[in-house]
C-alpha cells in the first residue's frame, strides 16, 4: 500500500467539475483530476430514488492531502452532501506515484 489516494467526486455540471478540479489542482492539493462527462447516477436521497447526470472527477492526491481536499470539496460544491471517497492506491509505476507526490508539494 502507498500512501497515495484516489478520490472520488461527481459534480452537478462541468463547469463545476472544471471549477473544482482547477482549484485542486492550482492549490496543489492534487496532482491531477480527471473529469469523466456524463455519467449517470442513481441514488437514494431524502426517501426518493432520483437520477442525474453528472460529471466524475477522479482527484489523484496523497493521504497527506486528503482531508484538505475534501474540506475544500465541501466550501466549493453546490450539492448538500457532495461525494468524496478515498481509495488508497495499493501499487503503481514508481515514476507515477513521485510524480503525484511533487504534484502536491
Amino acid at each position: 500500500m502507498t500512501d497515495k489516494r484516489i478520490v472520488l467526486c461527481t459534480a452537478g455540471s462541468e463547469d463545476e467539475a472544471r471549477k473544482i478540479a482547477r482549484h485542486l489542482v492550482e492549490q496543489r492539493l492534487a496532482a491531477c483530476v480527471n473529469i469523466v462527462p456524463q455519467i449517470e447516477s442513481i441514488y437514494r436521497w431524502q426517501g426518493k430514488v432520483e437520477s442525474s447526470r453528472e460529471w466524475l472527477l477522479l482527484i489523484k492526491t496523497t493521504a497527506q492531502r486528503f482531508s484538505t481536499v475534501r474540506d475544500m470539496i465541501r466550501k466549493l460544491h453546490s450539492y448538500e452532501l457532495p461525494e468524496c471517497i478515498a481509495i488508497g492506491v495499493e501499487d503503481g509505476s514508481e515514476d507515477y506515484l513521485a510524480w503525484i507526490e511533487e504534484g502536491v508539494k
